[in-house]
């Protein structure tokens, strides 16, 4: 895999890009859970491919480089950007996964995005693994999904470049009292910690979309509303 560092980018490949579209990759028709129950049975589908289901359950929308990342990370070694492609395309053809890419008036764009699909949903419940996913998640728009690659990215550099790294919360849910509304950071959180002093950091993605400056300044108002109201937890010991 090329590293961070071998990427010389000028622009974020997250960046909302004019007359941008999301476009369909995944797999049409139908495939049965009798299929995936054998697959699972001869070991097609193995422990890795469920190790990467978790993480897109997780992380909502991904792209093949941080899956790469984050299977490192957590002691998983996938051997190659390639090997993990093919375990992927298997997961799409299984309808596990389902997958898309952007294009736009410059053209295709050259990563893929991972969402759940209807099988993936079921072979977590089965695992008795908590799964919010639902169909309509994938409809989401092209903003809402860079916003979530970009937040993805935010995690994966802490992780992969802070010694003091504790831990990470890819949505937290925050509550602006006043307004009454929960809402989750669009980049995550992450906790730092260092000679037993810890450090919240939540972060906020802002995407060039339609109408940005007037949704940045209502998220702002609401983590305003929510800093003002924040009463720091007391513990006995």
């Amino acid at each position: 895999m090329v590293e961070d560092n071998q990427i010389k980018a000028q622009v974020s490949p997250f960046a909302i890009r004019e007359g941008e579209i999301k476009t369909f990759d995944g797999k049409d028709g139908y495939v049965s859970m009798n299929q995936i129950v054998h697959k699972i049975d001869i070991g097609h589908i193995n422990e890795i491919h469920f190790a990467i289901l978790d993480l897109v359950n997780e992380f909502e929308f991904i792209t093949s480089r941080q899956l790469y990342q984050m299977l490192e990370i957590k002691g998983i070694d996938p051997k190659s950007q390639d090997k993990l492609n093919n375990k992927l395309d298997q997961l799409v053809k299984s309808k596990i996964l389902t997958r898309y890419y952007f294009t736009s008036d410059e053209g295709k764009g050259i990563y893929r995005i991972y969402c759940l699909e209807k099988m993936g949903k079921y072979l977590l419940n089965s695992k008795e693994i908590d799964c919010k996913w639902q169909p309509s998640d994938n409809t989401k728009p092209v903003p809402m999904i860079k916003k979530r690659l970009a937040g993805n990215q935010t995690l994966i550099a802490y992780l992969r470049k802070v010694k003091a790294f504790d831990s990470y919360v890819v949505k937290p849910a925050i509550t602006a009292k006043v307004a009454g509304k929960l809402f989750k950071a669009t980049g995550g959180s992450v906790k730092l910690t260092k000679n037993q002093k810890s450090i919240q950091f939540v972060f906020e993605v802002i995407r060039r979309e339609d109408d940005w400056k007037k949704k940045a300044v209502e998220r702002m108002r609401l983590y305003k509303e929510f800093y003002e109201n924040f009463v720091p937890r007391r513990f006995r010991i």
